[in-house]
């Protein structure tokens, strides 16, 4: 892997059971220090359960080790948004004892973009807006290392685009290590360094330049698997894509025929 040879977290012989289910098995890795590192795979690999068990929200077996102090940004639909709570309240939740609070509250807010939000209330924001909150919130404690579930989910691609460069900002400029699950194959490729293909176990986990399409294929057999562009890789349900847009699966058969993407 690239970076630090300084492993900020370290997962060992990982396990997670729901009653009779096993929804993780024998998880191991390591992200070293100043990382990117995306997490994919389908739904029901036990992404969002490796998450929760790295923060100590779940029971597990196994050994994990955390070299340093953790920021969270949790799935859009975590949190209601129908409660009253304005931007400033919501961001400050992890300092709220702290009584200079507000200055650094504003300071956060004006990085990700929401200076002069702070009055508004949560409830009132796009999908967009209110993950760059969530991300403030998350960076309220000067974390080393921040962990998102799906922080693109319900955003629109412009906001997905401006979180993404928040987040290499936050990477190159601050040093922070960074996990994250998406469903964005395109944005994890192009963005992270390594990528790790989660299916209830570790299929894969390497620099994201040592990745292969047939990687993926073994991991996510039942997708279709297509080239984007010369570095964005997508996955795309063959039929579902058929059914809401023929002439894209139309245009890739032809481009499988002329020998591309293969």
């Amino acid at each position: 892997m690239r970076n630090s040879s300084e492993k900020v977290i370290v997962v060992k012989d990982l396990s997670v059971k729901f009653g009779d289910v096993e929804v993780l098995k024998d998880v191991s890795f390591e992200i070293p220090k100043g990382s990117f590192t995306g997490i994919i795979g389908p739904n029901g690999a036990g992404k969002s359960t490796l998450l929760k068990a790295i923060l100590g929200f779940i029971d597990y077996e196994g050994m994990i080790v955390l070299n340093g102090t953790v920021g969270y940004v949790p799935q859009l639909s975590s949190f209601n948004r129908e409660f009253p709570m304005n931007v400033y309240d919501f961001v400050r939740l992890p300092i709220r004892k702290e009584k200079n609070w507000k200055e650094k509250v504003d300071e956060l807010l004006k990085e990700v973009g929401l200076e002069r939000f702070g009055q508004k209330l949560v409830g009132t924001l796009s999908g967009g807006e209110f993950q760059r909150a969530s991300l403030a919130r998350a960076l309220i404690s000067k974390p080393d290392i921040l962990i998102l579930d799906e922080p693109e989910a319900g955003i629109d691609e412009m906001g997905k685009a401006k979180f993404y460069e928040l987040l290499s900002k936050l990477k190159e400029e601050d040093h922070i290590t960074i996990l994250m699950v998406s469903h964005d194959i395109g944005l994890i490729f192009e963005k992270c360094d390594n990528v790790m293909c989660l299916n209830k176990a570790i299929h894969c986990h390497r620099p994201t330049e040592a990745m292969k399409i047939e990687d993926l294929k073994r991991t996510f057999g039942e997708f279709d698997i297509w080239i984007r562009s010369d570095d964005h890789y997508e996955v795309e349900h063959e039929k579902y894509e058929h059914s809401r847009h023929p002439e894209a699966t139309n245009d890739r058969k032809k481009r499988d025929e002329n020998g591309y993407n293969k």
